[in-house]
């Protein structure tokens, strides 16, 4: 089993920075892929930002050079520092973790992460 925890989420004007962590525990073999989704009204669960458990990166082009995620393997953290936010980054944002030791961005299905945390709202105003 493993265990997701958002936090962070908030309220900013665009331009604005948030700093979302996701709090990991469990079976570590199964949360060697962490992806950040992202969910927003009547719209589907996209993938935003994702890190291996050797710390490579990948991150969706509607994000690149804007948002950047991290990790912190001594306290089973993950993060993602959103910088220039836009209203369009508006959403419920998701960590989710799976078994697979790659997890580039060919590999954003949704319905392939069996683990999820609760979310955690971004709100960004014009």
């Amino acid at each position: 089993q493993v265990q997701l925890q958002e936090s962070g989420g908030g309220s900013v004007q665009a331009g604005g920075t948030l700093r979302l962590s996701c709090a990991t525990s469990g079976d570590t073999n199964n949360r060697r892929c962490i992806v950040w989704f992202r969910q927003a009204p009547g719209k589907g669960r996209e993938g935003v930002a994702a890190i291996e458990t050797d710390g490579h990166t990948s991150h969706a082009a509607s994000v690149k050079g804007r948002f950047t995620i991290s990790q912190d393997t001594s306290n089973n953290m993950v993060y993602l520092q959103m910088n220039s936010l836009k209203p369009e980054d508006t959403a419920m944002y998701y960590c989710a973790a799976n078994s697979w030791r790659r997890c580039g961005e060919n590999y954003w299905r949704p319905t392939d992460f069996r683990y999820w945390g609760q979310g955690t709202q971004v709100t960004v105003s014009s």
